[in-house]
């Protein structure tokens, strides 16, 4: 089924094009260098809520997530070359970073592969800074606001490559399945002589 994308706030979109079009926008050193090779125009193509998630091996309930800011992938004659993230300051949205690298070309292969399922999903991305950790977010409320929320028990979550090791990149798990593994990785080992 195909894929319910949300479409981002137009100042973050506007915001995108400003640094695109800008003089120092992809020839400047603050873009990445395969970014700056590009003699083609790019332009931005899909936009995903980023969110992070908060507090997983805290005791005080379920982990938190907040949205970060909207990343958008950016695409030329050939397919998709980088992204484009946006955050909101106290002045709204704007342009934070272009980006490049194994993370964007996985999140590519994660929707083609997403809109296969047979069950229709927002997508969004989840970030685990804790296990330096991308997945793409399948939430199952397709008319959700992309900029609010929590991952449900059944949404679905695929691992960006590269994924933390023993945890399978592209491999849709749900959530109610993921997090516990999530959890037992972060939290702190026993100390000698207690029970495990």
């Amino acid at each position: 089924m195909p894929l319910r994308v949300q479409l981002a706030p137009a100042p973050a979109l506007r915001s995108v094009h400003a640094a695109l079009g800008s003089p120092a926008g992809l020839r400047g050193d603050a873009a990445p260098p395969g970014l700056r090779a590009r003699t083609g125009p790019v332009h931005p193509d899909l936009s995903l809520p980023l969110h992070v998630l908060n507090g997983i091996t805290a005791s005080a309930g379920p982990p938190r997530t907040r949205l970060a800011g909207w990343r958008f992938l950016l695409r030329d004659a050939h397919g998709v070359v980088g992204a484009a993230d946006t955050m909101l300051t106290a002045d709204g949205w704007t342009f934070s970073h272009f980006c490049e690298g194994p993370f964007v070309a996985s999140a590519e292969t994660a929707l083609r592969r997403a809109e296969t399922l047979p069950a229709a999903y927002q997508p969004r991305l989840l970030s685990v800074p804790e296990l330096y950790m991308l997945t793409l977010w399948l939430h199952g409320d397709t008319e959700a606001d992309a900029a609010g929320g929590s991952p449900a028990p059944a949404d679905l979550l695929v691992p960006l490559a590269p994924a933390p090791p023993g945890i399978a990149a592209h491999r849709p798990h749900r959530v109610d399945g993921l997090l516990p593994l999530l959890t037992r990785r972060l939290a702190p080992p026993p100390l000698l002589g207690t029970p495990a």
